[in-house]
């Protein structure tokens, strides 16, 4: 039974983790990197987006000296983008939650953390204004933000993360039940020694 519980875990744990991040990350093509915060300094950028782009997803990278972001639920960063004179995507990102930077280089104490902008469902042809800015948490020690736009992605089910984290929840509380249950199992009453009656 004990088995049972942990093949549940781990499905919730595929279904409500690894497949949410997968896809954010990994889904469709990505249609480039650029460099948007350097020296102390935001630039806005421009990208010419097509039709066939659609959907694309905003993800932004922020090289930081820290081992996690902190930011008490202020906003480190924002982000709007534009496209012919119209805002199409506003965002507040934060990065509190990203518990596994990447390592920016061996060599640096640099942490790279990750936040998704958001999604332009419907993209018309044409350039793109992407200005991401300082937000209230001005103590964080940035040193570069990169912005990835990624197309073609796929949509994360809703349903998958309250159903992921539902299965892990019946997975976790099985397994410790079932290590009470063994660790704190009685003895076969049979296999005790009758009583003694009478004297001595």
């Amino acid at each position: 039974m004990r088995f049972v519980f942990v093949l549940i875990l781990l499905a919730g744990t595929g279904i409500g983790v690894i497949y949410p991040w997968a896809t954010g990350n990994f889904s469709g093509h990505e249609i480039g990197t650029w460099r948007v915060y350097e020296q102390g300094r935001f630039k806005p950028l421009t990208v010419p987006l097509g039709s066939r782009d659609t959907p694309v997803r905003v993800l932004v990278d922020l090289t930081a000296r820290a081992e996690r972001i902190v930011s008490q639920q202020r906003t480190v960063l924002t982000l709007t983008a534009a496209s012919s004179g119209r805002t199409v995507l506003a965002s507040t990102l934060q990065f509190n939650h990203s518990d596994n930077p990447r390592q920016a280089s061996p060599q640096l104490p640099d942490k790279i953390f990750r936040d998704e902008a958001g999604v332009i469902e419907n993209v018309n042809p044409g350039p793109y204004v992407f200005t991401v800015g300082q937000g209230d948490a001005d103590d964080i020690p940035m040193r570069a933000v990169d912005l990835i736009l990624r197309s073609g992605v796929s949509e994360i089910d809703s349903r998958a993360r309250p159903v992921g984290f539902s299965l892990m929840a019946v997975g976790l509380i099985g397994f410790l039940l079932t290590l009470r249950t063994h660790g704190g199992r009685s003895e076969n009453p049979n296999s005790q020694p009758p009583p003694r009656w009478g004297r001595g």
